[in-house]
């Protein structure tokens, strides 16, 4: 089977100093372009991790017993600031698929690009697909029994390693294409929906999307009516106005913590929203007197 695209799909897969998008950095990268036309381009870097100082990260032991890449094998490879023209030029305009990716790899790259402050990269252009919850939506399973159970009950090589990892989940893909097609998906016991696994990049992304995140991982969600909510902590369900309004320390405290990037920009989104109608009531009490 051939994915049906109208631009270019690109799978990729990262390896990682740790699990917190907020605090960890990408140690490997793999890049997998699937053309509309079936071409494929493949692209592989290791990443010497540093922080926003520009200090070596270190890689914790516990980390490179899962992946086996160690702080040797990244001491003379370039930086992600160093790397992110040449990353963001392969992307290009293609949209992007992983494995577990809307949970931790997208928003992991996007926190890379934020910290090496590269301007011309933006996720909302790109559609994401996530082969992990098509697969736990109509399966639950790991990637590596999403492999044996979709690929004839073979298992990859080089398991945790971005290269096999990533086409590991590109075939994963097409097998769920296959498998598939035209069968409907129960919603809740009763409801179904018609057929949402299709060859179709729009159908793909928004089947293997989880919530409606304010901010990539979810830290932040929207609610009925599209205001900002917490889904976290003692304040889980509220808004994120509201609680700013009684408690003005708790956005401080968010934007000093070790939360990712794009959830210290809703962060601020409602600050700055905050402060803006503030002024405005203002000048309107100013004007009607």
């Amino acid at each position: 089977m051939q994915l049906n695209l109208q631009r270019p799909l690109v799978f990729f897969d990262l390896e990682t100093t740790g699990l917190q998008v907020g605090k960890d950095h990408i140690l490997e990268m793999c890049f997998l372009k699937i053309n509309p036309d079936g071409s494929e381009d493949e692209r592989v870097w290791r990443v010497h991790p540093v922080d926003e100082f520009g200090n070596t990260v270190n890689i914790p032991a516990e980390t490179t017993a899962v992946h086996h890449i160690t702080n040797a094998d990244v001491a003379d490879k370039p930086t992600f600031k160093e790397l992110a023209p040449e990353v963001a030029a392969f992307i290009g305009d293609a949209d992007l698929a992983g494995y577990n990716s809307n949970k931790f790899d997208v928003p992991l790259l996007v926190e890379e690009f934020l910290r090496a402050e590269y301007q011309d990269f933006n996720i909302r252009d790109h559609r994401l697909i996530d082969v992990q919850n098509i697969f736990h939506k109509m399966e639950s399973r790991t990637l590596r029994a999403a492999f044996r159970f979709y690929c004839g009950g073979k298992d990859f090589p080089n398991p945790h390693s971005a290269d096999a990892d990533t086409r590991a989940t590109y075939m994963v893909l097409l097998s769920q294409l296959e498998r598939y097609e035209g069968i409907d998906y129960e919603v809740k016991e009763g409801v179904f929906e018609k057929a949402p696994v299709k060859n179709d990049v729009d159908a793909l992304s928004i089947f293997s999307s989880i919530g409606n995140n304010a901010d990539l991982v979810g830290h932040i969600v929207y609610d009925a009516e599209h205001h900002e909510v917490f889904n976290f902590g003692k304040y889980k369900g509220r808004r994120l106005e509201d609680i700013f309004n009684i408690e003005p320390s708790y956005a401080a405290w968010m934007l000093n913590a070790d939360f990712p990037r794009s959830t210290k920009a809703v962060v601020k989104e409602v600050s700055q929203r905050m402060k803006d109608n503030k002024l405005k009531q203002l000048q309107n009490k100013f004007n009607s007197r």
